[in-house]
C-alpha cells in the first residue's frame, strides 16, 4: 500500500478534489500528489500513497509534459477560459468559446514567436495562482480584485513545438521544469502577437517518468474502489533517474536510523559515496532492490539519509 497511483484528471474537479475522491475509494487518508492540475487541466495526475507521499518533493521536482490549446484574440483575468466556465444539466462543466479572435496569424508566424519561449528566462505567474504575496495566496487578492505584484521565476522550457493552428486556436506542446505555468505562456504569448490569448485548454501528458500510457481514469479507480491498490507503482520503481548505492547490512541498519553512511557501509567499499552522482539527491538501496532512503552527499564522501522509508 506504499507506492505512486497515475490517475488520468478528467476536466472540472481540482487535484485537491481528486485526492479526496481517491481517499475515499481506496480508504487510504495517506495520499498527496506531485504536481496540481488546475480544474480546467486534465491528464496524468501521480498521486504518492503511504509512505511514497515522503517522496512527493522530488517527485514534484521532475520535468512535465504538455499539450495546450491557446486561443488567440481574448485575453483573460486569470489567463485561462474560467470565466465563461459553466455547467450542463448533469452538471458537467461545459466551455462557452465564442470569442472574437485575430485569424491573420500564419503558423509561421506562431513557430516565430514561440521560439522566444525556449530555454532558461524569467517568467511572471498568473495573478490568480497560489503563489503568495506577504503571506496570501495571490488567487485570494485577486478576487477583491486587489492589485497583485508576483515576482518572475526561472523557468526553463526544453521542448516548446505548434501542433497545430485553426480558427484562432493554437495547440503547442511544450516540455518545461516544474514550476512553470502554461497559463502565463499563453497569456505572454498574446502578448508577444498583439492580440491577448488566454488558456483554453490544458492536457498533461507526462509528469518525470510517468506518461499517460500508466494512467488510470479517475471513473475507474472510483469503481474499483481497493482493488485499484494493484496499479500501484511500488516506491522500488520511483526515481530511476536518481543515482543509487547499495548498503550492506550495517549500511542499511544506519539508513534506517537515518545515520551517516561512509564506504564502509556500501558493498563495493572501494567505490565513492555516491558513485558518479552530483550533488543532488541519492537513493540509498539494499541488496534485494528494496529502497530505504534518499541520502544526501557530503564533504569526504559521506552520505546523509534526508528521508527514510523503512
Amino acid at each position: 500500500m506504499n507506492g505512486v497511483l497515475i490517475v488520468d484528471k478528467p476536466l472540472g474537479p481540482s487535484s485537491h478534489d481528486v485526492v479526496a475522491r481517491v481517499r475515499r475509494a481506496i480508504g487510504i487518508s495517506r495520499i498527496g500528489h506531485t504536481g496540481t492540475l488546475d480544474p480546467l487541466a486534465t491528464g496524468v495526475l501521480a498521486l504518492v500513497i503511504g509512505r511514497a507521499t515522503r517522496l512527493a518533493q522530488f517527485l514534484s521536482a521532475d520535468e512535465k509534459e504538455y499539450v495546450a490549446g491557446i486561443r488567440l484574440g481574448q485575453a483573460t483575468a486569470t489567463y485561462d477560459a474560467e470565466e465563461r466556465l459553466v455547467r450542463n444539466e448533469s452538471g458537467e462543466p461545459v466551455l462557452l468559446l465564442p470569442v472574437a479572435h485575430r485569424t491573420a496569424f500564419t503558423a509561421a508566424d506562431l513557430r516565430e514567436a514561440l521560439a522566444d519561449f525556449g530555454g532558461t528566462y524569467w517568467q511572471v505567474p498568473p495573478p490568480f495562482s497560489a503563489k503568495k504575496v506577504a503571506g496570501t495566496p495571490a488567487y485570494l487578492l485577486a478576487r477583491l480584485q486587489k492589485d497583485v505584484e508576483l515576482k518572475p521565476v526561472q523557468v526553463t522550457v526544453r521542448e516548446i513545438e505548434l501542433v497545430g493552428y485553426a480558427d484562432g486556436l493554437a495547440t503547442v506542446r511544450v516540455a518545461s521544469s516544474s514550476g512553470f505555468y502554461v497559463r502565463s505562456l499563453a497569456h505572454d504569448l498574446g502578448q508577444r502577437l498583439g492580440c491577448g490569448a488566454h488558456l483554453e485548454s490544458l492536457r498533461r501528458t507526462r509528469a518525470g517518468e510517468f506518461g499517460l500510457d500508466r494512467a488510470v481514469p479517475l471513473s475507474v479507480v472510483q469503481a474499483e474502489g481497493p482493488a485499484a491498490l494493484t496499479r500501484l507503482i511500488p516506491i522500488e520503481g520511483l526515481l530511476s533517474r536518481l543515482p543509487h548505492v547499495v548498503v550492506n547490512e550495517r549500511g542499511a541498519r544506519r539508513a534506517a536510523h537515518g545515520n551517516t553512511l561512509t564506504a564502509q557501509d556500501l558493498w563495493d567499499a572501494d567505490r565513492a559515496v555516491p558513485p558518479g552522482a552530483g550533488p543532488g539527491p541519492v537513493r540509498v538501496m539494499d541488496a534485494d532492490g528494496a529502497l530505504l532512503a534518499i541520502g544526501q552527499p557530503g564533504a569526504g564522501g559521506l552520505l546523509q539519509p534526508v528521508v527514510v522509508l523503512v
